[in-house]
């Protein structure tokens, strides 16, 4: 498909607005069904907001609230990735990781995650003692852990081009530097404006689906007919990433006890065994996305060796190197914790609209869940069916 004249309104049947994992996930379950569906995404590359800025950790489902749409997508997410990524030959590993109690008071918290991932219908999760976690890991410090065998690691930019291929498979396209200036949504009637590198063209389609991560309040903002005045301003999480400069010392994700915010800084595994921590939590005072400052501040490396040398005393003295930074949009203020937010006809009363909010960490390990209930908003008496 190209831009052709800016006078031209090209006729399409689904068009999801964002590439990254959720976008994506979302468009190849349409495609599966059959339906022929474009993406359009701003940045130059799919992948290029959130979703190449995050541990690329597949999580368990062990943290969220039981019958939250965190637990129940991650959970069920979790299980079709693995899957996925086997079907496909997307590389990754199912390392498992420790979350580990260094204090008694931090041992208590520990033992409740086990009882919610008991509740949350985790397998493979074992409470147990500080010597038992050292001797899996010798490095480390604790005084109990949790092991949970179902946590691994992929690689998401491989994981992202198999669900742009199934796009393409059916017909649909994933269109860059494709960025939506303003629409308009009526039931089953969507009209977009969208910029090019080539010029301007309108669009439309029968359902919509906005997938943008951080940027998805900004997009919807754009579509009149599309009341978002309900949802929850979005609240932006900075999280900074620092790479390890020697020879990695443990061969799974350890992960300290929850903090406000997020789930504390932890040691993550890439597939070439390299080892990075991150992230931190930095609140900003800003919901613009657009105006956040993704470079690595050196000075934040002080706190990660204070926070890291709790649980490994013999980290060096200048082994961390800035790597990276990521964003969490949040729909709750700090310290507080709002389940995603799928906001589809039942709360907008727009046929064929989808709003998808606040899909911060789970949203990777969940995407393929998410995407299935994309389509059955989009089309549910397909679904149905």
């Amino acid at each position: 498909m190209d831009s052709r004249c800016a006078m031209d309104v090209i006729e399409l049947d689904h068009v999801v607005v964002g590439a990254g994992v959720v976008g994506l996930a979302s468009a190849a379950a349409l495609a599966r069904a059959g339906r022929e569906v474009f993406v359009l995404e701003a940045g130059p590359t799919i992948g290029s907001g959130i979703s190449s800025r995050n541990s690329e950790v597949i999580h368990s489902g062990v943290y969220y609230t039981t019958g939250t749409l965190r637990h129940l997508l991650c959970v069920e997410g979790r299980r079709r990735l693995y899957a996925y990524c086997e079907r496909h030959g997307i590389a990754h590993n199912k390392c498992g990781k420790l979350i580990v109690a260094t204090n008694e008071a931090e041992a208590e918290k520990i033992a409740g995650i086990a009882v919610r991932a008991k509740e949350n219908g985790v397998e493979n999760t074992d409470l147990i003692t500080g010597a038992a976690a050292m001797a899996l890991e010798p490095a480390l410090k604790a005084v109990a852990a949790l092991h949970v065998a179902e946590t691994g690691i992929i690689d998401t930019h491989g994981y992202m081009l198999a669900l742009q291929g199934e796009v393409e498979a059916a017909g649909g396209a994933v269109l860059l530097r494709h960025s939506v200036r303003r629409g308009t949504a009526a039931p089953g009637r969507f009209t977009l404006d969208v910029d090019t590198p080539d010029g301007p063209f309108t669009l439309t389609c029968r359902s919509l689906v906005i997938a943008a991560g951080p940027w998805t309040h900004k997009v919807a903002g754009r579509i009149e007919g599309y009341d978002i005045s309900a949802i929850h301003p979005l609240v932006l999480a900075k999280g900074s990433y620092f790479s390890y400069a020697g020879k990695p010392v443990f061969s799974r994700l350890i992960y300290p006890a929850p903090i406000d915010g997020g789930l504390g800084t932890h040691v993550t595994l890439d597939l070439a065994g390299r080892m990075r921590f991150g992230p931190d939590v930095e609140w900003l005072n800003t919901g613009d996305p657009d105006a956040v400052d993704f470079s690595v501040d050196p000075a934040r490396a002080e706190s990660f060796y204070a926070n890291v040398r709790r649980f490994w005393p013999h980290l060096p003295d200048g082994s961390l190197v800035p790597d990276y930074s990521g964003v969490r949009p949040k729909l709750a203020p700090r310290g507080t914790q709002e389940d995603f937010l799928l906001h589809g006809p039942a709360q907008h009363g727009v046929e064929g609209l989808v709003g998808l909010f606040g899909l911060e960490s789970p949203g990777l390990t969940s995407s393929l869940a998410i995407g299935e209930r994309v389509r059955g908003l989009v089309e549910p008496t397909a679904l149905a069916a």
